[in-house]
């Protein structure tokens, strides 16, 4: 194997996969990552198993062939040359040799034949959507992915097609982030859960223009985009019946500024109990009054303005659920509707029936 590239070509690629490359790997070969060269193109691959990325480049072939070599240490070589270098690969024995103007570099590789490499993952449907949707799809729900829970099927996203949409759900037991996009054509009804570590990386990738492919099948998941395929095994489990908790729409219904609202509970915050972030609201037809106290005997109480019809409710939240919710609105205007103290909190932007957040209250 032999080729040649230029430093910002062939650095495009690496940087592109090397989030899936674990620091510490119990299988050496997982620390590497595959480079295959064939017919003037580049082929980079990384995976943990569970999230496979590949990448490609253009390059100038000398001839063809395939191996690992570790991923870090090729890609901070790449990063450390100078702007413009020309970088002449070649595979000699079992070792890589790395030279650009003066610098020479061998490093110690690995057989390609050892690289594990998920090929065809038996698609069932393929949906057509664009980068920004998607992209979208996954900022506004991924903050409520459990982290490492016993219910393994929470540590990821579910994605759900079918009724000429696709829907992302996320739900830590605690709260709950619901977004929909339309998508063309008659998608099957199908529910798959992507774990964490895949949705992060997905969402670290949609940051271009055009559409994407997003194939489902019934192990994995993938999606092509710009050069580079993005594989992710699939959570064998069943995620909760997320609609049974969504709560209606309830006649005590709060309509406040979200850039005030979001300032006030940022605010008040500093004076929650740091484990627990409790924060307190008492909702009056005069307006909310905001209330935090931590165990140092500290408090903080802030009033606000807002629009509200209903009975009066008192109610503890989590601050910190509430602030992400906030942040995941687009618009203006904010929406809370509450049943009665012991219940969920339905927020959403006013119109907008495409996204949906509940938190659950919590004791003070």
């Amino acid at each position: 194997m032999k080729f040649t590239a230029a430093r910002e070509a062939l650095l495009k690629p690496l940087q592109a996969v090397i989030g899936v490359v674990e620091r510490r790997q119990t299988m050496p070969i997982l620390s590497n990552i595959l480079l295959v060269v064939k017919d003037g193109q580049l082929s980079v691959s990384a995976t943990d198993l569970e999230v496979e990325l590949v990448a490609q480049a253009d390059v100038d072939t000398d001839s063809g062939g395939e191996i690992t070599v570790s991923g870090r240490k090729l890609l901070d070589i790449c990063r450390a040359l100078p702007e413009g270098a020309e970088v002449h690969v070649s595979a000699s024995g079992e070792k890589l040799s790395v030279r650009a103007g003066r610098s020479r570099f061998n490093l110690a590789t690995l057989p390609a034949a050892e690289f594990p490499v998920v090929e065809d993952i038996k698609a069932g449907q393929s949906i057509s959507v664009s980068q920004e949707s998607l992209g979208r799809l996954i900022e506004k729900t991924h903050f409520s992915m459990a982290q490492q829970d016993v219910r393994y099927y929470l540590n990821g996203m579910l994605l759900e097609t079918g009724q000429g949409r696709l829907r992302a759900v996320a739900t830590d037991g605690h709260r709950l982030a619901l977004s929909q996009v339309g998508v063309d054509g008659s998608a099957d009804a199908q529910q798959v859960i992507v774990p964490r570590k895949g949705v992060l990386e997905l969402q670290r990738l949609m940051s271009g223009e055009g559409d994407v492919e997003l194939e489902i099948g019934a192990n994995h998941v993938r999606v092509q985009l710009d050069g580079i395929r993005f594989t992710s095994k699939l959570i064998d489990g069943r995620f909760p019946e997320y609609e049974r908790v969504i709560p209606k729409e309830s006649t005590n219904e709060l309509k406040a500024d979200r850039g005030v609202f979001r300032g006030a509970l940022q605010r008040t915050a500093i004076l929650s109990n740091e484990k627990y972030r409790g924060i307190r609201l008492v909702i009056r037809d005069s307006g909310v009054m905001l209330q935090a106290h931590n165990p140092e005997q500290e408090e903080a109480e802030e009033e606000l303005e807002v629009e509200y019809s209903g009975e009066d409710i008192e109610i503890g939240f989590n601050v910190n659920y509430l602030l992400d919710a906030l942040g995941a609105v687009e618009g203006d205007v904010v929406t809370l509707s509450v049943q009665d103290s012991n219940s969920s909190c339905l927020i959403r932007e006013p119109g907008n029936e495409d996204c949906t957040f509940v938190v659950m209250p919590m004791r003070l």
